[in-house]
């Protein structure tokens, strides 16, 4: 058996949480389907995600030019840097609820 630790504090929604209670429930099986469903989406968006890089990758790494205006390039540094950051909170959340579900004895 699991139990999932997370601490609303920890992710800064604690606010969310006001009012639902502290006592342990066991988690239904149509539950945790559903929610091992939207995981699956997560990883397929994910996977979409890669695709889509290594097609940018490859068209940037090819032998094609590439022109830009300075506005259109800064754009594209700026929406870079936008998914980087998403990708690595991303994962920062994901280990700390890796963390959060914890084997039982």
């Amino acid at each position: 058996m699991y139990e999932i630790i997370a601490n609303p504090e920890d992710y800064q929604i604690d606010h969310l949480i006001n009012g639902t209670g502290n006592a342990n429930i066991e988690i239904s099986k149509e539950e945790r389907d559903k929610w091992a469903g939207e995981i699956v989406n997560f990883s397929e968006k994910l996977a979409e995600f890669a695709k889509k890089s290594e097609e940018f990758a490859k068209l940037f790494s090819g032998p094609e030019k590439i022109s830009a205006t300075p506005a259109s390039l800064k754009t594209l540094k700026i929406q870079l840097f936008m998914i980087n950051d998403s990708l690595t909170t991303a994962i920062e959340i994901a280990d700390k609820l890796e963390s959060d579900i914890v084997k039982k004895n």
